[in-house]
């Protein structure tokens, strides 16, 4: 199995690999276009700040890449709003993969998310075999709006996506690596696709 982790500079990098090598795989870091579009699984992750991060994946043609990839792509965190229309962090422009626009949290809640938060309507082979209300680990100051590519829903004083879908593309808002033994069964399923 080839598993390519998308290298831009904006990482939570390590603690994928080793969440892999936990599931005795072998992920690869790497930027070079010919091994992101022949790999069997794709990881884009990102930890860091919007505008910044899209710079980056711009700078090295990513950006053009990753909408077109044919096999499953999963983003993660800062990787799947980077996968939205936009986001209102830095004011970016994002891939357009998923139909919605990642907003701020600004309804009275502490900014950043940070720690353990359920996901319920779990609509996806991504979640086989995964409890409503399991527990995920999230850090995030902005989130993706419910919209037709929702696959799971937190709550964090309003109801938001914490994982979407749309065609071969997934995204998580959460932090599967972080997410103990459903975050592992999380990435298993995403590997068994």
């Amino acid at each position: 199995m080839k598993i390519a982790i998308i290298d831009y500079g904006a990482g939570n990098i390590q603690s994928i690999k080793f969440a892999f090598a936990r599931l005795g795989l072998k992920a690869e870091l790497t930027s070079d276009v010919e091994t992101i579009k022949t790999a069997e699984k794709v990881i884009f992750p990102g930890v860091g700040e919007a505008s910044s991060a899209m710079h980056k994946l711009k700078q090295s043609g990513l950006d053009l890449i990753i909408p077109e990839l044919t096999q499953p792509v999963l983003g993660i965190c800062l990787g799947m709003q980077l996968m939205c229309e936009y986001t209102e962090e830095g004011d970016t422009k994002g891939l357009g993969i998923f139909h919605t626009k990642v907003k701020k949290f600004n309804h009275g809640v502490k900014v950043p998310q940070i720690g353990w938060n359920q996901i319920t309507e779990l609509k996806s082979e991504l979640y086989r075999d995964i409890p409503e209300k399991a527990y995920i680990y999230l850090v995030h100051s902005f989130y993706a709006p419910l919209c037709k590519d929702t696959i799971a829903v937190s709550d964090y004083g309003l109801s938001y996506s914490s994982a979407l879908q749309w065609r071969n593309f997934y995204g998580v808002q959460f932090h599967p690596e972080k997410s103990s033994t459903v975050g592992a069964k999380i990435l298993k399923n995403f590997i068994d696709l």
